[in-house]
């Protein structure tokens, strides 16, 4: 079933105990408030088991990245999957140009790079399993640009990288959701 997502991308961003600290934050923030969306925090690989340990699981999630060089190749090279095995994951869409840059693409961008990533996913699963997939907008998402670009149809959330570094800014983006 397709799902609102907003995921902090912290790359390998924080020592252990900022880590450790942040996803405390996190915690504090979101305690006690409705969200309509799933919240996860992809961590540095060495922060795993320590983030994992602190995270209030009904609250945040916990993953871990991966990524290629390729956007319709990525999508592609997970076509050896089962229906059902696909419809276990989360896509996240960032443009290369706005990795670290603080450009963001217009809604109107996103939404039509999502909607081809869709098709793509269609063509080979079908409709329905194309329609439950999430997929999500990375590339300088903030609390300011976030409702405009979750508002299209196909962005499903956010994948956040530096915005999921301090608490507020995240939760401002969790909000936008």
């Amino acid at each position: 079933m397709r799902k609102n997502v907003v995921a902090g991308n912290w790359k390998m961003n924080t020592t252990l105990e900022e880590g450790v600290e942040l996803a405390n934050q996190i915690n504090s923030l979101l305690k006690g408030k409705t969200v309509n969306c799933d919240v996860v925090v992809c961590v540095p690989f060495t922060h795993l088991t320590s983030v994992n340990a602190v995270l209030e699981s009904e609250l945040v999630k916990l993953g871990a990245e991966n990524c290629s060089e390729q956007v319709k190749g990525q999508v592609e090279a997970l076509f050896d999957l089962s229906a059902d095995d696909f419809g276990k994951i989360i896509i996240a869409y960032e443009p290369v140009w706005a990795i670290g840059t603080g450009k963001t693409a217009t809604a109107e961008q996103a939404q039509d790079m999502h909607a081809h990533i869709r098709k793509v996913i269609e063509d080979k699963y079908g409709k329905e399993v194309a329609e439950d997939t999430s997929i999500l907008y990375g590339g300088s998402c903030k609390p300011g640009n976030a409702p405009e670009l979750f508002a299209k149809p196909d962005v499903d959330g956010g994948l956040i990288g530096g915005a999921a570094l301090e608490a507020e800014s995240f939760l401002g983006i969790i909000e936008a959701c």
